[in-house]
This record gives structure tokens, C-alpha cells and sequence, in this order.
């Protein structure tokens, strides 16, 4: 099992020094990997629903100065040696194709291979707007036509595309990533279009399991999950037994109801020794990747909760 935690991006923790100490120090615990989050812009009326609350509220501790996701880990991979750096998720719809896949091959580059692209389409119609991304009703298609173009871009000698969003041939592009075929692609989300998203052109998934919609918050409902993802996988031509699993932890412990709505016991609540064995079950379920949402309103806090939960737990597996 690999363990991560999420490094702030936004708000009073976002400074380089901080941002340096909390990556540094969390690899040091031994860390597999970190994620950063991505917005560019925070429209200040919001009217899309937050897919990850019971209102459907962006959260306002969320709107907050943020720094841009890429450049944020690019910083990272300089300050770092070890921990793989994912992105939880990129917004693909947000940056033109071939721009962000170039981006990202640096990022891969210069980090000897240890970029991790979580992704996801995009859920806020407002910021699309803001930043002059293409219309938010074809952000499904675009996002499956950059993840195609990217792919092309890392992998191929002579790269050529043609589809709706974009267009390209006659091209050099290199240098290519340090990871053959470019970092691993992991689908953020729980929807059915997430999950065909998934099988048609992911290496992994990355649900969270917080959402309303599709809660993710028990064992049973996870199972069901990857069971419908591996069918669809099948269903595309591909072996579903390649298919990467994480996991997104946004709370745990025991302030969390230790039961989710269909009954079972809610997953990552309750004492140490039952998280323990959440940890157990998810690895039963195939599950290789899980990250936490650490609470710490300060780096001193922040850490003190990383190294608890790795002490209390994650070396306890």
C-alpha cells in the first residue's frame, strides 16, 4: 500500500517555506506520495454544486489565494527526491492540450519520473467561464480528446491528432517523459461518466469517498464500485487486472459517524485499531494508493497529524 497526504496549495499555510517543510519532512516519515489540488481562479458567485458536500457549497475555507496547481509541483519536485507527486486532481478542460501535456513532460522530466496525473473534468461552470476554457456542457468530450492528444504527444516519434478540440502534425516533441508512455493517468470521481472514463483511457481510478451522489463510504459500496469499473473495463477491450486503485480519505476519526448510509461501518472512522483495519480491507479490495487529508491549522500541526496517523496506523499495517 502506497500512502499519501494532501500539500497545501492555498491559504495561510501556502508559503514556500511551509509548502518546502511539509513535502520534505513528510517524505522524510516515509511518505509514498503527495497530492496537490487545482483552481485557477475562484469566481466569487458560485451556483454549480460542489459535488463533495451535503449542500452542494464550495467550502469556504476553500476560497482562499492559491497558487497554480503544475507550477506548485514543479516547486515540489525540486525541493523532494523520493515522493511522487499526483495531481488531485487537474482540471484537463482548464489548460490547452498540447501546452499542459509539454508541462507536464517537464515536470516528469526534471522530477526523474515521478509525476503521478490525476484528472478530472471539471465540475465549477463559473471558473470555465472566468478563464475562457471551452464551453462547460463538452468538458467530458474535451477531456477524453486532451487525454488522447497527450498520449500521442508522449509516445509517438511523429505525433499527429485530429479531433474536435484540437488539432496537430508536423511536430517535434521532446523531450518525452521519463516514464515510458508518460505518467500514469488516474480518473478522479465516482459518476458513471468517471468510471467509463476510467476504462476507456486510465491507468487507475481514484475515487473519493465522500461523494453525496455516489457515496464511496463503505466497504460494500467501494466493492461495487471497482466491480462495475472491471466489467467496464472488460467491456472496452482492456484487462481490468492493470487497473490501478486509490482511495481519498477528505476526513477520518472519531468525530465521523461510524456508520455510512447503507448501514455498514463508515470507512476510516472510529479508533486507531479500526482504521487499521480499513486499511486491511481496501488492501483486499486491490486497493495499492490512499491519501489523507491531514487537519493542521499550522505546519506544526499539520505534521504532528501526518506523523500520528503514520505511527498510530500506517506502520501498524
Amino acid at each position: 500500500m502506497n500512502f499519501g497526504f494532501s500539500a497545501p496549495v492555498g491559504g495561510p499555510l501556502a508559503t514556500p517555506d511551509i509548502i518546502t517543510r511539509i513535502a520534505t519532512e513528510g517524505e522524510a516519515m516515509g511518505y509514498d506520495y503527495l497530492t496537490v489540488s487545482d483552481h485557477i481562479v475562484i469566481p466569487n458567485d458560485i451556483n454549480a454544486r460542489y459535488p463533495y458536500s451535503a449542500t452542494g457549497e464550495f467550502p469556504a475555507g476553500s476560497r482562499v489565494a492559491r497558487h497554480e496547481q503544475l507550477t506548485t509541483l514543479a516547486f515540489i519536485a525540486a525541493k523532494t527526491s523520493r515522493i511522487r507527486l499526483l495531481t488531485s486532481v487537474m482540471v484537463v478542460p482548464h489548460r490547452p492540450a498540447v501546452l499542459t501535456a509539454k508541462i507536464l513532460a517537464t515536470i516528469d522530466v526534471l522530477s526523474g519520473g515521478r509525476l503521478e496525473l490525476g484528472v478530472g473534468a471539471g465540475w465549477m461552470k463559473e471558473e470555465f467561464e472566468a478563464i475562457g476554457a471551452p464551453p462547460f456542457e463538452e468538458r467530458g468530450s474535451v477531456t477524453d480528446e486532451y487525454l488522447l492528444a497527450m498520449r500521442e504527444l508522449w509516445t509517438k516519434s511523429d505525433p499527429e491528432f485530429h479531433g474536435k478540440h484540437v488539432s496537430f502534425s508536423n511536430i517535434a516533441f521532446e523531450p518525452k517523459p521519463t516514464q515510458p508512455g508518460g505518467p500514469r493517468i488516474w480518473v478522479g470521481g465516482e459518476s458513471g461518466p468517471a468510471l467509463r472514463r476510467t476504462a476507456k483511457l486510465a491507468d487507475g481510478w481514484f475515487p473519493i469517498g465522500s461523494n453525496p451522489a455516489h457515496p464511496m463510504d463503505s466497504v460494500p459500496r467501494l466493492r461495487a464500485g471497482i466491480e462495475r469499473l472491471k466489467k467496464l473495463t472488460a467491456d472496452a477491450g482492456r484487462d481490468p487486472a492493470v487497473m490501478a486503485l486509490g482511495y481519498r480519505v477528505q476526513s477520518y476519526g472519531a468525530d465521523l459517524p461510524a456508520k455510512a448510509g447503507d448501514g455498514e461501518r463508515r470507512l476510516f472512522s472510529g479508533a486507531a485499531s479500526d482504521m487499521i483495519g480499513d486499511v486491511r480491507a481496501l488492501a483486499g479490495l486491490g486497493v495499492g494508493w490512499l491519501d489523507f487529508n491531514y487537519p493542521g491549522a499550522s505546519a506544526d500541526e499539520l505534521l504532528a497529524s501526518m506523523q500520528r496517523f503514520h505511527d498510530d496506523i500506517i506502520a501498524k499495517v
